[in-house]
Parts: structure tokens; sequence; C-alpha cells
């Protein structure tokens, strides 16, 4: 993109360099990233994780998840003797948030926390506090209440759009559960619920697990970009961003080769989705998963210009190294992202520039101007955080005052999840009494510690996904509904990525950032296509044989021999029929940015016309509606494409004569 050649070019007059030298304070988030944690000891005073008291021991799960299904069971029962109204949706939201603040809270922790102990208490709440879920979804008593306000026309068309709202997505989660079937296929509809609780949690706890190889299989000179196990190699990622080809090469064919227990999780998996679906009246699991997102229903995605994306790569591969340029034939899978990080931007050029304080300073300083909030350092009390490493923000608003609190949890430990994530461990809600509860989410990332000389130093992959998980944060912060049904990133999932989508374009900005730049992230098409086609009509062959058949189709690159990177894709839990949502939500996000920040990235007014109409409905508001609002315009099918084409078209020459200068 022509944003590109300002970059490139500011730091080659040494504007930036030199208001780095002569930068010799730190502000207080900018310190307290850089810094080395300091923790205050007071033994007198233990808290528990996230100031639940119960938290300070493994025990307190079971505590606080009796505690949340013992007051489950008294809102039920209020439900189901209250008389139509908007104390109706008012008890569901209380049922919802008191099982979804045990449930999320649980959900990560069975995932971050160091101690195993912790994980497997976490666990076993979060399958105890699902069951229960499943079977309130089930439950013909409850969902009557709920009808018989919805099917009370004069009283339902007195209540506000947000209650209303509240109100049909409660409904929507009785009929895709099954509520109109016969007691003998709700309870077949529980159980499969349940095993795929179960499937999943496998499936994610597997796709992360390290593949290990003897020693004297690698050549002895690459042995020191892996972890080494007695006799053997760990090699638990792709070591994407490794110079050395063989590196790489060899990490992509250990860490994907196929497990056939894995394979057997996915499979059935695949297959529990699919009972499930036809069980309750959908053609297939993605016709269920789609409905009531912006998509409403499966579609096929196309991409014509994967091939040149690919070419591109080419290119680079070939300007990097002229002495053994590449054909399109030979580029290899174990290619892809390296090159197409290159080909963004040069890492060495800039990493020096960017020390995780100086970008948590950039972030700072973008949210004060855009929105008028702040993000402030705090001191977490003893027991509040699972490893000395996280920090805690305070988001306060210059007027509103206090929105909610961010837990960062951004270094590489080995018991972390690989993937940078988000997690909404409290959502916002309107209490009884006037005030607002407030919002706590948790950004986990895996950035590299900070050495004796220098503090931590951010690549761009890492800086672009600095930002995008703080755009989830900050519409969990920005939010205000009345209900935490729907707040925050608590929406339709292909609308869920927009505003950290959008932030990735405030990254390439130069009058919003100088040193940060576009990291373009290829793969999401054929990704896209692969979760839509094993979510759809079932077919009489493995995921590997569907897997290569696609990837000959879409990827243009060829398959390798004995790998299943699909054992390795975990969004197929999360994301399941839905990962198509990074591809609408870029459409919309580009849009958003090239119709209104584009011009002015930094002005107020614009700030506060998006908070206004995306930010702060979460998923209160129909997604489409909150797009026109913002765009003053409904877009089109052909508005969605254009996006996405103009997205996937770099000014790759000005790069490449811009990085040699």
């Amino acid at each position: 993109m022509s944003v590109y050649r300002p970059l490139v070019c500011l730091f080659r007059h040494g504007t930036a360099a030199r208001a780095w030298r002569t930068l010799t304070t730190w502000s207080p988030v900018g310190a307290a990233f850089n810094a080395r944690v300091h923790r205050r000891l007071d033994i007198f005073h233990q808290n528990g994780l996230f100031g639940v008291p119960e938290l300070s021991c493994v025990e307190g799960f079971e505590v606080v998840q009796d505690r949340a299904l013992q007051e489950t069971q008294q809102l039920v029962e209020e439900a189901c003797r209250c008389p139509p109204g908007v104390q109706t949706v008012e008890i569901f939201d209380k049922l919802s948030d008191s099982l979804c603040r045990v449930a999320d809270m649980a959900d990560f922790i069975k995932v971050a926390h160091p101690d195993p102990s912790y994980r497997e208490a976490a666990e076993r709440t979060c399958i105890n506090i699902g069951t229960m879920v499943e079977r309130l979804n089930t439950n013909v008593d409850l969902c009557k209440s709920l009808k018989d306000l919805l099917d009370n026309e004069e009283i339902f068309s007195k209540l506000d759009p947000e209650t209303r709202r509240v109100a049909e997505l409660f409904l929507f989660d009785f009929e895709i559960s099954g509520i109109h079937l016969d007691k003998k296929k709700r309870k077949e509809a529980v159980n499969l619920n349940v095993k795929l609780l179960d499937l999943s949690n496998q499936f994610l706890m597997s796709c992360h697990m390290p593949n290990r190889i003897e020693k004297r299989a690698l050549p002895e000179h690459i042995h020191q970009h892996f972890t080494k196990d007695g006799n053997y190699i760990q090699i638990g990622g792709l070591n994407a961003d490794a110079p050395d080809d063989l590196v790489r090469e060899v990490a992509y064919k250990v860490f994907l080769y196929p497990n056939e227990n894995v394979m057997h999780i996915l499979e059935e998996l695949l297959s529990c989705r699919d009972k499930l679906a036809r069980l309750v009246g959908y053609e297939s699991y993605a016709h269920r998963a789609l409905k009531g997102t912006m998509a409403k229903s499966p579609g096929r995605l196309y991409s014509s210009e994967i091939v040149s994306d690919f070419e591109m790569m080419r290119e680079m591969k070939t300007k990097l190294n002229p002495r053994n340029p590449v054909s399109f034939n030979n580029m290899a899978c174990w290619h892809v992202v390296f090159y197409l990080c290159r080909f963004n931007i040069e890492p060495s050029l800039y990493s020096p520039y960017f020390s995780l304080g100086a970008c948590m300073e950039g972030l700072n300083g973008l949210f004060t101007q855009l929105y008028g909030v702040s993000l402030l350092a705090e001191q977490p009390s003893v027991g509040e955080v699972w490893s000395e490493d996280v920090r805690k923000l305070a988001v306060v608003h210059e007027t509103e005052g206090l929105l909610g609190y961010i837990y960062c949890d951004f270094f590489y430990r080995p018991d972390k999840p690989h993937q940078d994530c988000h997690f909404t461990i409290r959502g916002g809600r309107q209490l009884e009494d006037g005030q607002y509860q407030l919002p706590i989410v948790v950004l986990m990332l895996n950035l590299p510690h900070p050495t004796r000389s220098a503090p931590t130093l951010l690549s761009p992959g890492m800086m672009e996904n600095l930002f995008h998980e703080m755009g989830h944060a900050m519409h969990s912060m920005l939010g205000r509904t009345r209900y935490q049904h729907v707040t925050g990133t608590r929406c339709v999932t292909d609308f869920a990525e927009v505003p950290s989508i959008l932030m990735e374009y405030f990254a390439t900005d130069y009058r919003v950032i100088s040193q940060f730049a576009r990291h373009y992230q290829t793969g999401q098409v054929f990704y896209a296509i692969m979760d839509q086609v094993y979510h759809g009509k079932p077919q009489n062959r493995s995921t590997t044989d569907i897997m290569i058949d696609m990837q000959k189709k879409y990827y243009g690159l060829p398959y390798v021999t004995n790998t299943a990177w699909q054992l390795r894709f975990s969004h197929l839990v999360g994301y399941g029929a839905k990962y198509y949502s990074y591809l609408m939500s870029r459409a919309v996000a580009s849009m958003v940015w090239k119709q209104c920040f584009y011009k002015d990235p930094l002005n107020r007014e614009t700030g506060e016309r998006y908070r206004r109409e995306m930010l702060a409905h979460g998923g209160g508001k129909e997604p489409m509606l909150m797009v026109e609002g913002m765009l003053q315009k409904r877009p089109s099918i052909e508005d969605f494409v254009n996006a996405l084409v103009s997205d996937l078209d770099p000014d790759f020459e000005t790069f490449i004569m811009d990085s040699e200068g």
C-alpha cells in the first residue's frame, strides 16, 4: 500500500531516530511494560485470582461453581413465575451473568495458569457449568417464560430496542439447542453438546502439544533452534520467522506430522457437530452456526488474488537470495509467512525502535486522542494475578471515569498457549443500584522477555498482534450495554473482529505512529473454505484427503506429504464454520478505515462517532445497522468484495526500493 513509502522515508531521514534519542523518561504506562516487575509482599492480605477471595486456593473453584449453580436454580424459579415484561429479560441476563462470570474465568485459567492443579480445577468447572448451560437451553418451562413475553405483542412492543434484541437472542439459543424437540431428542441434544465440550477441550489441548524427533535425525547445526529433551528435539511451532530455510522446513514437517489419536478426535468432533445440527433441524452444522450472523447462511469463497500473492513472495525470495532464485512451482509452504513478513517490512530496520513500553505509549496516545481514554498502570494485589509478569491496566475516561480493567499477560512461558488471544473474564452490565458492572478482560501474547541490556523489542508481527488484541479489549471497555449477554465482543462472530482488524489499519498509518508497519497474513481465504467444507455436508473421506483437495484448488502451493496442519488449526473449535468471519470483518474494517479514518486518523469527532455507532452496542444491535450507521449507507455484496480485493493490492516495487535505500 502507498502508506509504506512515507513510513520508510521517515526512518531514512532520521526523524524517528532523533526523537527516540531525545526521549529521557517513560510515561507510567511505558515504564510499566519496559521495567521489571517488583511486587509488594503482603502475607496478611492474600487475595484470590482477579480479586475473588475464594480463588486463593484450588478448592475455591468448587466453591464459586456451587454458588453460581445455586444462584442459577433460584433465578430459573424466579423467571418461571415472573409475569412477562422487562424483568423477564433482566432475570435471564442475571442468569447468564452468574454462569458466565464463573465459566469465562475458568475457561481462561484452564489454559493460562502455570499450576496444573489450577488448570485441572478450572477445567472441571468449565465442564460442570457448560453442562448446566446445555440443560438450561433445553428447559421447556424456562423457554416458555421467555416465549410468553415475545408472544405478547402489546408488552413486547413497548420494550426498548436493546431489550427486544436480547430477548430474541435468548430465544435463539433455545431454538438452536433443540427446544422444539420431544423429551427424548432434547436429552440426546444435551448429551451431544456435553460430548462436544469434552471433544473441543481435547482438540484444543492437542493443537499446542509439541512433537518430538530424535536428535540424530536432524543436522546438528540446527539443533540450537529447538528445545532439547534428552536424546530428542521438541518442536512446538512452525518457526515461521527463522531465516534459515532448513529450520522452517524441519519445523513444518515435524510439527505438522499426523497424530492418529488427534485425527480421531477431530473426526469425532465434526461428526458430533453434524449430528447435533441435523437433530435440531439444520441442513448442516455450518447452517446452524451461521444463522443470526451477518453472512446469514454458508457461502462459497473464491479469490483470484491468491496466485499473485505467491508471485510476490517468489519475487521477494529472489530479491533476498539472488543466487538461489525460485519459481512459483518450488515455493514451499514453510516459506509463506516468512516471505510475506519480509514483503511487508524488513524487521531489522525497525525493531530496535519498538520496545513494548513504546508501543503501549503509542496505544495510550491513540486512545486518548480518539476517545478521551487513558491506560493507567495499577499494582495488582497479592494473589490477584497468575504470573509475576502480568500487568494490570485501569481504563479511565476523561469524564466518565473508570471503564474497566485489562490484565496483560504478554510474556512467553512454556505453559502458555502459543496463539495470541483475548478473554472476557467479566462482562459489563447495568446494575439495579444504578452502578455499572465494570468489564474485565485478559490479553495474552507470547512476547520475548526483556534482557539485561534491552527491554522487550517487538517484531512487525508482534506489533500488529498487540494492536489487534487491544482492539478487542477496547470493544469491551467502551461498550455500555444494559445487558452483559451482548456486551463488548459478545456479538455475532463475523462482527466481533471488526474493531480488532480496524486497529491494524491504525498501526500501519505513519500519521498515527510511524514505527509500525503492516503485516499482511496470508491463507485466510483457504482456511475459511476448509472450515466451511468440514462443517458442510459430510464426506466419506478423511479430513486430510479433504484438505489435500482444497489446498490444490485454493492455496496455490502443493501439499507436503505426511503433514496434517488441520490438527493444529485450533480455530476449528472456537470458530467452527465461522472462520470466514475474519474476511467479513476485514471487509467492514477496510470500509470504515477508508471512508471514516483515512483522511484524519486521529480525529476525535470520528472516534466518538465510531464508539457511538459501533463499539458501544456490543451485540445489542443488529450488526449491519451498526455498519450502516457508521458508513451512512448499507454496504452491498460488491462493496464487501471490493474492500477485500483492494486490501490485496500492496505497492510491492515501492516497498523494495524504499527498504533497500
